[in-house]
């Protein structure tokens, strides 16, 4: 009669012995990663480059899987609410983590989010258009404390980071701004070089060839030091205006990763994001990397999400998709 105890405890012992040695052995198939937006984007490719060196990493292959809609949001919502075991990541961005859930419609937040790492981040430059007022980063913001809502600036689209980040600095610099939403940076640049909007804002890969052809002038970059390839274009500090803005992306998982899983993810992420094959491939494509931790990649996200409710606020367009 003592049998049955006995063999019961010897189970549950294989049972634990079992799991423990599954855990430690992570992963032991492929590792899926959700990417909320189409194939052939920058955020796709610099998903496929990053699964092509973690792989080394971790050991096993990564399985890239597009599930574009809803600006990010329902990729993001996907690998948010995956089973938490490892093996279904995130490739998320600014705009579904730190803003789409003011707009509403989405159903996540940030506290539902297992910030893994970030990874790399697109700068924001400001340039000035054919027959602006103004010609530097001085004229611009005397300019536009003195003309208040007469400054023209184009955006990529109306709600989006470019967006927030002119109204960001407008904010902080105390200017209001006309912000003119385009159908995407292209068009917002074009009209921008035809006269047509005073400034526009951009990333620097989509602004370059204008300012270094002459044709545009550059006026800031809303970082925190000037950057290498615009070394002689000033940052808001330098104007006395506290404000930077940049697009970010980075690798995201579903809350309650075993904490085993967590640690070999941490570790591989890490060394991918520090891989020299890894960081020619993304510059030679313009992508900026900036590997920081879970816990610094959190901070930023919940620091961006605080100061784009505040614009999305004062812009009227808080909770307008509920």
């Amino acid at each position: 009669m003592k049998l049955l105890p006995t063999l019961a405890t010897l189970s549950c012992g294989v049972l634990l012995t079992a799991m423990s040695a599954n855990a430690a052995d992570y992963p032991v198939r492929p590792v899926q990663i959700i990417v909320p937006y189409a194939a052939g984007g920058g955020t796709d490719l610099s998903a496929r480059i990053m699964a092509d060196t973690l792989k080394k990493y971790l050991g096993k292959s990564l399985v890239v899987r597009n599930q574009p809609g809803g600006g990010g949001s329902i990729g993001t919502s996907a690998a948010v609410h995956a089973r938490a075991d490892g093996y279904t990541l995130g490739m998320s961005a600014q705009g579904p983590l730190a803003m789409l859930p003011h707009y509403g419609g989405v159903d996540y937040s940030l506290d539902d989010v297992e910030f893994l790492a970030l990874m790399g981040r697109n700068l924001m430059v400001v340039a000035g258009c054919q027959g602006a007022p103004f010609d530097d980063a001085e004229g611009f913001v005397e300019y536009g404390r003195e003309h208040p809502g007469e400054v023209r600036v184009g955006n990529s689209g109306a709600g989006g980071a470019n967006h927030i980040a002119i109204e960001g600095f407008g904010s902080a610099a105390g200017i209001e701004f006309n912000s003119m939403p385009f159908g995407g940076a292209s068009a917002a640049i074009t009209a921008c070089a035809g006269g047509h909007i005073d400034a526009v804002i951009a990333h620097p890969a989509e602004v370059l060839p204008h300012i270094e052809s002459g044709s545009l002038p550059a006026l800031l970059v809303l970082e925190d030091e000037r950057i290498d390839a615009l070394p002689d274009t000033p940052v808001p500090s330098e104007l006395g205006v506290e404000f930077t803005w940049s697009a970010w992306k980075g690798i995201i998982a579903p809350k309650g990763l075993p904490e085993d899983v967590r640690a070999t993810l941490d570790e591989a992420l890490r060394q991918t994001f520090e891989d020299e094959e890894f960081l020619t491939r993304m510059a030679e494509m313009g992508e900026l990397v900036d590997y920081r931790t879970g816990d610094d990649f959190r901070e930023l996200a919940e620091s961006d999400s605080a100061t784009a409710e505040e614009i999305i606020r004062q812009l009227g367009m808080y909770g307008v998709n509920q």
